[in-house]
């Protein structure tokens, strides 16, 4: 019988091999179901806000959000929220501002990241 040994925290599980694979065989149906939520414009908004924290390197208003994808700015608040709140796909700062967007942050980390095109931001 094969086993897979699993860290959780500061302990060590050992999982039968069979029983991970299931556990793996479901996650896609799990992710179809916890990004039902998201429309177009969701999806819009976390894209933009992933590569544009990256290009610019500071925090993102959600004026500048609703500007750059033509949305009102309330409709771009509301979504952010909604990002926030379902998935934790980004972060906003004290101001309302996305410091966070997965996989990247301008808040400093342990993380370090230099991109192709010579752009360096911390990992999220």
């Amino acid at each position: 019988m094969k086993t897979v040994l699993i860290g959780q925290g500061n302990e060590i599980e050992e999982m039968h091999q069979t029983t991970w694979e299931q556990e793996l065989a479901g996650i896609p149906e799990r992710q179809r179901a916890r990004l039902e939520f998201m429309t177009e414009e969701h999806h819009a908004v976390r894209y933009f806000a992933v590569r544009e924290l990256t290009r610019q390197g500071r925090p993102l208003t959600p004026a500048l959000i609703a500007d750059r994808l033509d949305l009102p700015e309330s409709r771009v608040v509301e979504i952010l929220e909604e990002l926030e709140k379902n998935l934790l796909f980004l972060v906003r700062n004290d101001e309302g501002a996305v410091s966070w967007a997965f996989p990247v942050t301008v808040d400093r980390t342990p993380h370090r990241l230099t991109f192709s095109t010579g752009e360096r931001l911390y990992g999220a």
